[in-house]
């Protein structure tokens, strides 16, 4: 049986080459290195006043509001339940960012950047922000400073608890952290479906896959592929309402577990997206030992790290490598220590849409292509 390999081109991979060296360093981009210093550390500063704002606005659903056109402020504070004159101050904030535009008498409409905040739109943002700025979320990046004095986890200071237990005692706190996810992976999914060749796998399981938008993406456009979604139980359960998931019903397993215990056994092909993160070196490990274990001879892994040409500062992809659950920092090469101590050698493809380029990160196992997501 033939493993799956990337279906990138050389020329396309040339083209990218030295954009993908650069984006996969911590060195500032063009745009940061261009802008006054007193500019960009101000926008650095201010820039927690710009996420908040943003969240106001998906929070109250203003931009599937002006989905039938402009609207005034009354209008729109009426519809929302809030004070007007507030209101008016954070739409006129975002309209000088280019997140709606401002009409006379107080009148909005949506932009291109708005409508990625309705609920209703393809490749929606909406989620995202509100995740990134509810309360029990935002106070855990507000305690930064004790992650980077003590080496411990901010949100267990913050909430007595590690992250994703403390997701599956909070429902509706689990519920938008799951569809921020989702919208995370419709970000890079149809890169990773056009970017590889799928043909050689059977089976294929998706370790963590949240409510499996990644995972049915990849079987709608491999019909001969059976797929298996893994997470943990109240995770299952929201998976079960996605509508791609029933679709897919009679050839996609939804399996609930634990990682650092077990994981599906057998599979041609296991994915991952956005997980090793999360978690300190010896965690980590035991995650990757549990699917070496299982692993067949030739099965397959893939990893993807997306990262936007021509970003304006500052430099959010490294940003993101700050993860929620430890507030501590990862970098390839702790990632590249962890995977090399399971017998896992390093390769690297590209992929481009648009302005946007995707950095895919092989991992071999003893001559076979590997790949973590």
């Amino acid at each position: 049986m033939s493993t799956a390999v990337p279906k990138a081109s050389e020329t396309a991979q040339r083209e990218v080459k030295d954009s993908t060296d650069k984006n996969l360093t911590s060195q500032p981009s063009d745009d940061v290195q261009s802008a006054p210093p007193e500019v960009l550390l101000t926008q650095m500063i201010t820039g927690s006043l710009g996420a908040q704002a943003v969240y106001v606005a998906a929070k109250l659903g203003i931009a599937d509001l002006l989905a039938d056109g402009p609207k005034s402020v009354g209008d729109l504070a009426r519809a929302a339940g809030v004070d007007p004159p507030s209101l008016y101050r954070v739409l006129r904030a975002l309209a000088s960012c280019g997140v709606f535009t401002e009409h006379d008498d107080q009148v909005f409409d949506s932009t291109p950047a708005a409508t990625l905040l309705r609920s209703d739109s393809p490749g929606s943002l909406r989620d995202l922000a509100i995740f990134m700025g509810e309360d029990w979320h935002w106070q855990v990046w507000g305690h930064t400073l004790y992650s980077v004095r003590t080496g411990k986890p901010a949100w267990k200071q913050v909430h007595g608890e590690d992250v994703f237990p403390y997701f599956a005692a909070n429902p509706e706190a689990s519920g938008i952290f799951n569809r921020a996810m989702t919208s995370l992976s419709n970000l890079a999914i149809k890169a990773v479906v056009e970017a590889y060749d799928f043909s050689g796998i059977a089976t294929l399981v998706d370790i963590a896959g949240g409510h499996g938008s990644l995972l049915t993406s990849i079987m709608n456009a491999n019909p001969f592929l059976r797929g298996v979604l893994f997470d943990v139980p109240h995770v299952i359960e929201g998976a079960k309402e996605n509508a791609a998931i029933k679709a897919l019903s009679s050839r996609c397993d939804l399996t609930t577990g634990d990682f650092f215990v077990s994981v599906p056994a057998g599979a041609d092909g296991y994915i991952m997206k956005h997980i090793i993160h999360d978690w300190d070196d010896e965690r980590a490990l035991q995650i990757l030992s549990n699917i070496r274990q299982v692993m067949k001879s030739n099965a397959s892994k893939c990893s993807s790290h997306l990262a936007a040409r021509n970003a304006p500062p500052p430099n959010t992809k490294t940003f993101s490598h700050v993860r929620v659950s430890t507030l501590r920092v990862s970098c390839r090469q702790s990632h590249r220590t962890v995977l090399s101590r399971r017998g896992l050698r390093k390769g690297r493809r590209t992929a481009r849409r648009e302005k946007t380029i995707y950095h895919f990160s092989f991992w071999h196992l003893a001559g076979k292509p590997a790949v973590f997501i």
